[in-house]
């Protein structure tokens, strides 16, 4: 995948050594959609997915100086018969408050996309919070459709 440089704004994939920029931010992401943070168990998550890119990605903005990281997304992997193939969830997209509004985050969307393409993901899925207006039409514009089936979840390692 290239980078993208538009508005002095770097969105890239994220390294290993991208672990400890990252963190800070996946913090915020999980206390604005209301997900309890497990320290232990996402850190060790992340750095997997981090090491291991047979599992997914992770995109990161970097500021114009490339001295921090303003904002990431991360998809993984799945496979799916109704699609013909791989597909994928993204999981994660998330900028900072100081840079929102700017179309970073239809940036780091199309990063994802576009890197998912390029390996061959026939599908692409995420969640949404429903009383999250902008997030919802930023997936509409970029052809996203909201799915005529709920998800549920079971977890299994709790």
């Amino acid at each position: 995948m290239k980078a993208s440089t538009d508005d002095a704004v770097t969105v890239e994939p994220a390294l290993v050594e991208d672990e400890g920029a990252l963190l800070p931010l996946m913090i915020d992401f999980n206390r604005e959609e209301g997900i309890a943070w497990k320290p232990e168990a996402m850190t060790a998550a992340l750095r997997q997915l981090l090491a291991e890119p047979h599992l997914g990605l992770v995109v990161v903005a970097r500021d114009e100086q490339a001295t921090s990281v303003v904002g990431y997304g991360v998809a993984t992997f799945g496979y799916d018969l109704e699609f013909a193939g791989r597909d994928a969830f993204v999981t994660e997209l998330f900028v900072t408050p100081a840079q929102r509004r700017r179309g970073l985050g239809r940036k780091l969307l199309a990063s994802l996309v576009e890197a998912l393409r390029a390996r061959d993901t026939r599908a692409v899925h995420l969640m949404v919070n429903p009383e999250n207006e902008r997030a919802r039409s930023l997936y509409a514009e970029a052809g996203f459709v909201v799915s005529p089936r709920i998800m549920m979840t079971r977890e299994l390692y709790a």
